[in-house]
């Protein structure tokens, strides 16, 4: 008797299942992480993107490449969005973690073809990321807070470090300053919100400056306001919620906000009540000539710890790219001031990480010891992808570097500039500890929950293109002819 065919899907409906759909999601998470491969590290180069609108950005910014590129396949999509988080928890790092985790994924294809059980491979996984995990705590360099200047000299070069692989890598002493000025001014919860950054075109990188305070375009001009002193010792500001010329709402508002943090009072509605207790205050005030712009500076604010950077460069793509490349180096020195503990970068920590845990797993049997030898390879991706952006040898400097850790070299990594191995802690390239931390760990997530899933079902498009509703007019009622 011949059973009838069972249709439980719709029909087109495209369902892949076993091990070729996990191989094909491995392959997808291979060409997310070859498209921000090259960008990695001091010698990394940038990516043009031109969105639908034709908008350009050049960015070196792992988050920032991904977010931009339109992803659709599914599994591939887990990269993006670690690398988004760690954008949003760390800062920095996001192009490890996309590279670490395709890594994990590709030394892992040949078991999953062979057949080992996903699951097998994840909980190896998950105690080869706790051992790594531990290490790093075990072996990062905790700093001495109460010792301010030297504090301030490690903040610099977690910020350094973190400019290194950006466009402005050049003026990286200068921004590093910059950056830890700015972090340092604010109070304890260091809330990003509380450092403005304003782009003015024009002028060379070097005349960005920082100004402890608000800084403003200038919002209204008066007959004779060029008669009037351009700058005012302690003066007394009232915040005025009143239209003193017409002009786009949400530029005075945001420059009352940040007013009233800032300088204290409150905004008043009419004129006619002004006491001293509902007056701001400020040391200086300021109207400077930006650009092509005129600004307003309230500096010395008694309330608020805030701070306003402008940053000057010739073309857009270029503030806008050394803006990102601030706000990962301000996340950064964020970090390091919450979690007080680093590690050395460029490689090094990834390679005794490497050792360690290869090591391990040559103390225990079965396949673990296997699964956990490919997690340790798979982390020499970082120091090798380093070597291959600057144009060297890498199976030559990662030779000489197994070798140096194997002889207890501990926070040796590649040596961008001599084409060679060094010290990464005496050479200063350091991160906060947490960065990695974290990055591993979200690595490792995304490679488990890639190997979990075991069938994928995709739906069938509706027959439309179009979004649904008419998709033209997108409800604004179209005009009618007269």
């Amino acid at each position: 008797m011949m059973s009838n065919k069972i249709i439980l899907l719709k029909e087109g409906t495209d369902t892949s299942q076993g091990i070729p759909q996990l191989v094909s999601n491995i392959n997808a998470c291979q060409v997310i992480a070859e498209a921000v491969r090259t960008t990695l590290g001091p010698r990394g180069m940038d990516k043009l993107m031109v969105d639908g609108r034709g908008k350009a950005t050049i960015s070196n910014d792992g988050a920032t490449i991904l977010k931009l590129l339109d992803v659709v396949h599914p599994a591939a999509k887990t990269l993006v969005d670690i690398a988004r988080s760690q954008d949003a928890e760390v800062g920095d790092g996001t192009t490890s973690v996309t590279l670490l985790a395709a890594e994990f994924l590709k030394q892992l294809k040949s078991y999953v073809e062979e057949g080992l059980h996903p699951q097998t491979i994840i909980r190896s996984f998950r105690t080869a990321t706790q051992l790594a995990v531990k290490k790093i705590n075990e072996i990062a360099v905790s700093v001495k807070k109460y010792d301010k200047q030297e504090q301030r000299q490690l903040l610099e070069k977690c910020a350094a470090t973190a400019l290194n692989s950006k466009l402005i890598a050049g003026q990286k002493e200068f921004f590093s300053k910059m950056v830890v000025d700015a972090v340092m001014s604010l109070d304890e919860l260091l809330s990003l919100k509380m450092i403005g950054i304003k782009k003015v075109q024009g002028g060379a990188l070097e005349d960005s400056q920082m100004i402890s305070g608000v800084a403003f375009k200038k919002t209204f001009s008066y007959a004779g306001f060029e008669m009037q002193p351009k700058r005012y010792d302690n003066p007394r500001i009232a915040l005025l919620n009143v239209e003193l010329e017409l002009k786009a709402e949400k530029d005075n508002a945001e420059v009352r906000v940040k007013s009233v943090e800032a300088c204290g009072g409150s905004i008043q509605t009419s004129v006619g009540a002004l006491t001293d207790d509902v007056l701001g205050l400020c040391e200086l005030f300021e109207e400077v000539q930006v650009g092509g712009e005129r600004y307003n500076f309230f500096k010395g604010c008694p309330k608020a710890k805030t701070c306003t950077i402008i940053l000057r460069g010739g073309a857009e793509q270029f503030t806008e790219e050394t803006e990102r490349s601030l706000h990962d180096a301000i996340m950064i020195v964020r970090r390091a001031i919450k979690s007080d503990s680093i590690v050395a970068g460029g490689g090094a920590i990834e390679m005794e990480l490497s050792k360690y845990l290869r090591d391990y797993s040559r103390t225990i049997p079965g396949k673990q010891q296997l699964l956990i030898g490919a997690y340790a390879k798979a982390l020499e991706i970082i120091p090798r992808q380093l070597c291959d952006n600057a144009g060297f040898d890498a199976t030559n400097i990662l030779n000489k570097l197994r070798a140096k850790h194997a002889q207890g070299g501990m926070w040796y990594g590649v040596d961008i500039n001599n084409e060679d191995i060094a010290d990464n802690y005496v050479a200063c390239v350091w991160e906060p500890s947490i960065v990695r931390i974290n990055a591993l760990t979200a690595a490792s997530e995304a490679a488990c929950l890639i190997l979990s899933v075991d069938e994928t079902i995709k739906n069938p498009r509706s027959s439309m293109d179009g979004p649904p509703g008419g998709g033209r007019g997108r409800g604004r009622g179209r005009p009618h002819a007269h």
